[in-house]
């Protein structure tokens, strides 16, 4: 029986999404997280960070090492931030060569490391997969303030945005089955739905509480089924 889950990821897995009414970033009470917490009474500590990258969450989890030995999972979602880029300087200077926070090789050579290192202090590393982002308002959200056509021109057409996020997606389960470990699928869950942009914030890339929802769902099934 699972008593005890360590978290370490982005905003995603922290919680946070886009208040609509207020215009800005919140803490959700009911996050997919606490959720899981309050229906299995699974103690759930949790190291996500707004923002966070492969290579800054590697930094948290050093700063846990210790400790990894007392969860029974250790659960990392990394990759919406790592593959994101300077827009600024995308809108600015369209025809330059602009690289993303964290390059996917990159991104897989410190992802592999972390599971490496969570593995060699006794922990047992979980991965989740991505959930899928609405690049219409993606880019919508991208653009503000900045110069739509030019960053439009650099990408070519706006679903790119959606390509680029799935290919550090597909690292992601590419690297579940190099390092023989579990990966819960969070992307077909919103896939499978007749709609998954319901799911998604105003900004296009978190989700909103129904999403949260979905994805608390779909990690309990995958507890019950693999108990």
């Amino acid at each position: 029986m699972i008593q005890s889950v360590c978290v370490f990821g982005d905003s995603v897995t922290k919680g946070i999404v886009f208040d609509s009414v207020r215009k800005k970033y919140i803490l959700l009470k009911d996050s997919f997280a606490n959720m899981i917490e309050k229906n299995s009474h699974i103690v759930i500590s949790n190291f996500s960070k707004f923002g966070c990258t492969v290579t800054k969450g590697g930094e948290v989890l050093k700063k846990h090492e210790s400790e990894l030995n007392q969860y029974d999972y250790t659960v990392l979602e990394f990759g919406g931030n790592d593959c994101d880029f300077n827009w600024a300087e995308v809108s600015a200077a369209p025809e330059s060569n602009h690289v993303p926070n964290t390059p996917v090789s990159v991104f897989q050579e410190y992802y592999s490391r972390m599971i490496n290192e969570i593995k060699a202090c006794g922990g047992r590393p979980v991965l989740l997969s991505l959930p899928p982002i609405d690049a219409k308002r993606y880019f919508a959200w991208i653009s503000r303030g900045l110069n739509p056509d030019n960053i439009l021109r650099w990408l070519g057409d706006v679903e790119f945005i959606y390509r680029w996020h799935e290919m550090y997606n597909l690292a992601v389960n590419r690297l579940a089955m190099l390092h023989d470990i579990p990966l819960i699928d969070i992307s077909s869950a919103f896939l499978k739905t007749g709609n998954y942009q319901s799911l998604i914030c105003e900004d296009g890339i978190h989700p909103n509480e129904n999403g949260h929802r979905l994805i608390g769902e779909t990690i309990e099934r995958y507890a019950l089924v693999n108990a």
